[in-house]
């Protein structure tokens, strides 16, 4: 028996102590320290794994209905305000707009007026028959163009007007003036100044070189902000022309925010139905929005054209 106070180590304890002080024992320890560093930095790069998915989760997925994805997404439903009579018209623009003043008043200004032809009239499309046919048979108190340029077609549907004794129609040109990137390739006789064009300005001085300030204003701003403005002041239209964006995009946008400012029983037209684009541009657009309202289209050269258009009732 060995007591509490014995100094003395076992055999098999002293033998232990003993081989920890050789080489041996310190090479295993050094091997063993190594490994599980190696399994420990292995187990730490293995990405956390995931709990499945419990049963009320993939029902749940399962019976999801994915979202609606139809034609009523692209429209536009903007609600007018109350019309404001076809006499009050002008005014209404030139008060909004420009601040109660005619933008014509002291026309042009001193910086740009060297810089304008007396008459730069350019136009696509500009004297088709379709403008004496419709001006005719509508007789319109308000005509909206959107998409103006120089205002050839503008000017053409001042002179019908004038020469069918419509003295009092008045034809809003919607148009940002800007062009489009490159436009001045080939128009480089439409000045530009420190990055601003001057195609406003040439607008404004065809217009007043061919008499017609009194019909027609210029309504400078993009087609969408413009036509929500005009439809929120109560401002309408017996007659409206499209030839801004060719693309199906713009012309669709503009078809569907012009129409909203036409007076019941108003004609809707424009230019371009019959491009290389074929079914990929207006075409497209026009069709579309006329299958959608049960609305016919007629076409007029290279104009197409839907009669008796009524904001009310369109779905």
């Amino acid at each position: 028996m060995i007591m509490k106070d014995d100094r003395r180590l076992l055999p098999h304890k002293r033998d232990g102590l003993q081989f920890l002080k050789t080489k041996t024992a310190y090479v295993i320890f050094i091997l063993l320290s190594y490994a599980f560093g190696y399994f420990s930095a292995y187990y730490n790069r293995q990405p956390p794994q995931q709990p499945p998915p419990s049963t009320a989760e993939v029902r749940t997925v399962k019976t999801t209905k994915p979202q609606d994805c139809s034609i009523d997404n692209f429209r536009v439903t903007t609600r007018c305000g109350d019309p404001v009579p076809p006499e009050r018209i002008r005014r209404t623009v030139i008060d909004r707009i420009f601040n109660g003043t005619s933008p014509y008043s002291e026309f042009p200004p001193p910086h740009a007026a060297k810089l304008l032809r007396r008459k730069r009239i350019k136009g696509w499309g500009s004297y088709g028959a379709v403008f004496e046919n419709l001006i005719r048979r509508v007789k319109p108190k308000t005509i909206v163009e959107i998409g103006s340029f120089l205002g050839a077609s503008a000017i053409h549907m001042a002179n019908l007007t004038r020469r069918l004794g419509l003295e009092e129609t008045q034809i809003l040109c919607v148009d940002d003036f800007r062009g489009w990137p490159g436009f001045r390739d080939r128009f480089k006789d439409v000045a530009l100044v420190n990055g601003d064009v001057l195609l406003m300005y040439q607008f404004m001085q065809n217009v007043v070189s061919s008499e017609f300030s009194g019909s027609i204003l210029p309504v400078p701003f993009s087609t969408g902000s413009a036509l929500e403005k005009m439809c929120e002041w109560g401002v309408t239209a017996d007659l409206v022309e499209i030839d801004a964006g060719h693309d199906f995009n713009s012309a669709w946008a503009d078809i569907n925010r012009a129409v909203r400012i036409l007076r019941p029983g108003g004609v809707i037209f424009g230019h371009d139905y019959f491009t290389a684009a074929d079914n990929r541009g207006v075409r497209r657009a026009v069709n579309l929005f006329a299958e959608i309202n049960r609305l016919k289209v007629k076409t007029d050269g290279q104009h197409w054209v839907i009669d008796s258009v009524s904001p009310s009732k369109l779905t």
